[in-house]
């Protein structure tokens, strides 16, 4: 009888796991650095990390980048207020603070926060060293292996601009999803050295218009960035993208409720 009962326990611990896991929002809203923009909070902060939860988005969208002692911090430029993040220390960069006081989160501490709901993904983008690729590729290597540390795997999916980069994501995690963002990649291409989607800039679907239909034929996910006009949207929406990067989250499930 009490091996029946743990039996049972396991399964049921198995069934609330995967409804966990399955109650990430089913829409296409990627808000750009966090929902900041309407709020006025700052990009990349906590703060519209949470915003962007709150809203419902599917994805909140977020960059990474190596500090002088090797810490993963989440901002977007290269600078914060003024400060190079690559030249500075954790320490140093903590001198300074977003207008709503917060100071420049680790990625450990976002991935945390983020962790707390299972409504929004993790969208991580690694942003490319302004020193050398082997400075992207140990900034790579520390983040997959923090993900992994914390078990964060189901809330993140990856974005690079380096091409070597999404490859090593590849190699160090064959399940993570990798999503390539310059543009300048055929889908067959992306698709032969383990990307899982291509993440490109609105205008490149344009000047390739068989590219999303070859994407999907393919298996790969479609996003575009950075869209922030009902025309634009609507158009990408026709074309029945996976997603969309917006600074304007709140106007997309404006353009979306009115299908």
């Amino acid at each position: 009888m009490r091996m029946k009962k743990s039996a049972l326990y396991v399964v049921v611990y198995l069934l609330f796991a995967v409804n966990v896991f399955a109650q990430f929002n089913k829409n296409i809203v990627i808000a750009h650095r966090g929902a900041w923009k309407v709020a006025g909070l700052p990009e990349n902060s906590i703060a519209s990390l949470n915003h962007a939860v709150a809203l419902g988005c599917h994805g909140a969208e977020f960059d990474v980048h190596l500090t002088k002692d090797g810490v993963i911090v989440v901002n977007h430029d290269d600078n914060f207020y003024g400060m190079d993040i690559e030249k500075a220390t954790y320490a140093e960069l903590l001198t300074k603070q977003h207008p709503n006081g917060e100071k420049i989160p680790t990625l450990e501490a976002y991935l945390r926060e983020g962790m707390k709901q299972t409504k929004t993904k993790l969208i991580l983008e690694i942003k490319t060293s302004t020193v050398n690729l082997d400075r992207s590729l140990e900034l790579t290597r520390l983040t997959v292996a923090l993900v992994k540390k914390l078990k964060a795997e189901k809330w993140v999916e990856y974005i690079c601009f380096s091409y070597d980069v999404g490859k090593k994501i590849h190699e160090l995690n064959p399940k993570a999803k990798v999503a390539y963002l310059t543009g300048d990649v055929a889908p067959d291409v992306a698709k032969k050295d383990g990307y899982t989607g291509l993440d490109y800039h609105f205008s490149v679907y344009k000047e390739h218009p068989t590219w999303i239909k070859e994407a999907k034929a393919l298996g790969l996910t479609v996003n575009a960035w950075t869209v922030n006009d009902k025309p634009e949207m609507q158009t990408l929406i026709n074309q029945n993208v996976e997603y969309i990067t917006t600074n304007e989250p709140e106007l997309l499930f404006e353009v979306l409720g009115g299908k």
